[in-house]
C-alpha cells in the first residue's frame, strides 16, 4: 500500500500538473486541435508513436509530420496521400516515411471497415479485457499485418507483448479515455478510465522507484502493472490520473524529489 504522505504527494503534483497550460509543451496538443473522431484518433496515434526522446523535438517533428497532411490526417488516411512520400524520408529519429506508411495503410483498412478506432476497439472487446491497450495492439497488429502484404513493423506496433510496457499506446489511451477535460480529451466510450494502465518510461519507472512504489527494475509490462495496481488502491476509477504526478516529479528531478519529500 502507498502510505499516507506519498498518496498526498501525488494527489498534489497530479492536480498541479494537469492543467490547461500543460498541453502547449506536450505531444496532446496535435489531436487536441481537431474536432472530429478520426481525426483526433489518427492525429493521437501518430503522436504517440514518435514520442520517444526530447518532447521539444517530438512537438516539433508532430509539427512537420502533420504539415505533410496538409492538417488533414483522416483526409490524408483515406485519400492514400501517404503514398506520395518518399519512404526514406525522416519522421522522428528512427521513424521513416516508410514506417509511417506501413501505420497509415493499416489505419485506413480500420476506419473504411469500422469507421473509427474507438469502433474497432468495442469490436474486439478491448475495454473487457483486463488490459485494453495490449488487447488493442494485438488486433490492430493483424489488420496492420493484412493490409502490408503480411509485414511486421516494430516501428509502430511492439511486437514482444507479453512484455512490453507499452508506454506510447498507454499514453494514446489515456489522451483518448480520461474524460476530465483539463488535458485529456475522453472522446472515447469502448474502454472505461478504471482499466487504463500508467504508461511507463524510464523517467517515470524512476520516479516510482524513488517514492518506494515499484520496487522491479525492469520497465516492462509487469512492472506496468504493478506500478498501475498501487495506483488503482488510490483512485480505482482513475488510476491513469497519477501518469501526470509521476511525469511531474521526474521532470523535476530526484534532488527536487528529495526536496518535496522532507
Amino acid at each position: 500500500m502507498v502510505n499516507n504522505d506519498i498518496a498526498e504527494l501525488l494527489d498534489s503534483e497530479a492536480t498541479r500538473i494537469n492543467r490547461p497550460e500543460f498541453i502547449a509543451d506536450d505531444p496532446v496538443q496535435f489531436p487536441r486541435r481537431f474536432e472530429s473522431l478520426p481525426d483526433i484518433e489518427t492525429a493521437a496515434f501518430l503522436s504517440a508513436i514518435i514520442a520517444w526522446g526530447n518532447r521539444r523535438m517530438i512537438c516539433r517533428d508532430a509539427e512537420r509530420m502533420f504539415s505533410l497532411m496538409d492538417w488533414q490526417p483522416h483526409a490524408f488516411v483515406m485519400e492514400e496521400g501517404y503514398g506520395d512520400l518518399d519512404p526514406g524520408m525522416n519522421i522522428h529519429r528512427t521513424f521513416f516515411a516508410r514506417h509511417l506508411q506501413y501505420f497509415l495503410r493499416g489505419l485506413r483498412e480500420i476506419f473504411r471497415n469500422y469507421g473509427s478506432v474507438d469502433a474497432f476497439a468495442h469490436s474486439v472487446r478491448a475495454g473487457e479485457d483486463n488490459a485494453p491497450a495490449w488487447r488493442l495492439t494485438e488486433e490492430m497488429q493483424k489488420v496492420m499485418c493484412g493490409a502490408n502484404n503480411g509485414d511486421v513493423c516494430s516501428r509502430c506496433l511492439p511486437v514482444n507483448l507479453r512484455n512490453t510496457a507499452l508506454k506510447r499506446f498507454n499514453m494514446a489511451l489515456r489522451w483518448l479515455v480520461r474524460d476530465d477535460g483539463i488535458v485529456d480529451m475522453g472522446v472515447w466510450k469502448s474502454i472505461p478510465k478504471s482499466r487504463l494502465y500508467i504508461p511507463l518510461d524510464v523517467h517515470v519507472g524512476n520516479t516510482a522507484r524513488n517514492l518506494g512504489i515499484l520496487e522491479r527494475k525492469s520497465n516492462d509490462r509487469r512492472a506496468v502493472e504493478l506500478l498501475t495496481g498501487e495506483m488503482r488502491q488510490l483512485r480505482p476509477d482513475d488510476p491513469a490520473f497519477y501518469d501526470f504526478a509521476l511525469f511531474g516529479i521526474g521532470m523535476e528531478g530526484k534532488n527536487n524529489l528529495e526536496t518535496t519529500m522532507q
